[in-house]
């Protein structure tokens, strides 16, 4: 039998709603942070549907990525937040922020320039299939 909390909830697209009313929105009370605050954001290239990489939010990144439209995550080794491109100028343009059906995994959709992967590779997941 389906999920149908799923089914009902999926891919709930958050970004129109924060504009409308900030306080209500899912980023201020709806998402299910994990133990350390963080939650997953699987990230993916608008034009072409890629998957690019995975990176990891806490409640203030989210915020700043609907508030400036740059794609902003926590740093677990460093313990700091970080915005995509502001070192290497690889940006991401965030188009639309969606939640999975249990809000606790966000999918940011993006138009990136330049490569997504620190190691110069267009996506994270670029020659990494397991066989």
């Amino acid at each position: 039998m389906p999920d149908t909390k799923c089914a009902e909830n999926a891919a709930e697209d958050i970004t129109a709603a924060t504009a409308a009313t900030p306080a209500a929105t899912p980023a201020a009370t709806d998402l299910v942070f994990d133990e350390r605050g963080l939650l997953p954001v699987v990230v993916q290239e608008a034009a072409t549907k890629d998957v690019l990489m995975l990176a990891w939010a806490n409640a203030e990144a989210v915020d700043r990525t609907l508030t400036t439209g740059r794609a902003t995550y926590w740093s677990r080794s460093r313990g700091q937040l970080w915005v995509k491109g502001e070192t290497s100028g690889n940006t991401q343009r965030v188009v639309s922020v969606a939640t999975d059906c249990d809000g606790d995994t966000l999918l940011y959709t993006v138009e990136q320039t330049g490569p997504a992967c620190h190691t110069g590779t267009q996506t994270c997941f670029s020659g990494r299939e397991l066989s």
